[in-house]
């Protein structure tokens, strides 16, 4: 499974999602960090405004900031590699990105040969 780090802009919190002005990007991106984590992934999301510690640990990351400012963030890291910068990636990306299969998981039981009872003859 794969580590994914997201180093935001500064939001009012760590997903942008509240407020009464919310980009309608940030609730897209928060459910596909949801979908992935779900898949089995580590994510990790970095908050400038909340996080600031997690950006100065991270040269790579200093180094982006110091020569584009800002308009680098959104920076998303898949196993310590930046993968994208300034914008929210799609969940297609972001499969792509971990090797993650978008066809959905079957989570529903289905019926064998004999019936909805199985060997069990209940009915």
């Amino acid at each position: 499974m794969s580590t994914v780090q997201i180093y935001d802009r500064a939001m009012c919190c760590s997903t942008g999602v509240c407020g009464p002005q919310v980009d309608p990007t940030l609730p897209k991106f928060a459910a596909d960090l949801d979908w992935l984590q779900g898949q089995g992934h580590q994510v990790q999301r970095f908050n400038l405004a909340q996080d600031a510690i997690e950006f100065a640990n991270n040269p790579a990351v200093q180094e982006m900031l110091g020569r584009e400012g800002v308009d680098c963030l959104p920076l998303i890291y898949v196993d310590g590699r930046i993968v994208s910068r300034s914008e929210y990636p799609s969940r297609e990306n972001l499969a792509l990105w971990t090797g993650t299969s978008l066809a959905p998981q079957r989570t529903l039981p289905v019926a064998g040969s004999g019936g909805c009872c199985g060997d069990t003859g209940c009915c």
